[in-house]
């Protein structure tokens, strides 16, 4: 069995250099990776001042989890905006009631990791930008518009 130390394990995935600004700098250690997890992962994310995880969004198909390690991470949920402190966990259960958002509004760092279940297919949505993302579990993914909804029937006749 693999070991990995969530307070001290390095956060050794950097940006890829397409993310704009606010989320360029963020660092994160795919912890189920390095342990061998299959049906769960967690991920670990360094966050310098001024930074954040992902978009707001919420999972249709997985739940997460947010355990704050270190720092005071804000946290936007539906409910609104909250800081959130070490030891504090939080549950995003699937579907809009689960919408979420970690950003670091302070000057010192920031260190969190989400737990989630790992479905065969993912589906999340982001509300802000009217966003859909599918993976199918193939390695690939796709990106669309929420508001280009379509009719069941649509270009079947």
């Amino acid at each position: 069995m693999e070991i990995f130390n969530i307070f001290s394990g390095a956060a050794d995935v950097g940006p890829d250099g397409t993310e704009p600004p606010g989320y360029e700098k963020t660092r994160a250690a795919r912890v189920g990776q390095k342990i061998g997890a299959t049906r769960m992962g967690m991920s670990i994310y360094e966050l310098d001042a001024g930074q954040a995880i992902c978009p707001y969004h919420f999972e249709w198909t997985d739940e997460e989890w947010l355990i704050v390690l270190n720092g005071k991470p804000t946290l936007r949920t539906p409910e609104g905006a909250r800081t959130v402190e070490p030891g504090d966990t939080v549950c995003f259960p699937e579907g809009p009631d689960g919408a979420h958002h970690i950003r670091n509004d302070t000057a010192e760092l920031v260190r969190v990791a989400l737990l989630s279940t790992k479905s065969a297919v993912g589906v999340a949505e982001y509300p802000d930008s009217d966003k859909v993302g599918v993976w199918p579990g193939d390695g690939t993914h796709y990106m669309l518009r929420r508001s280009e909804h379509l009719e069941y029937w649509d270009g079947e006749r």
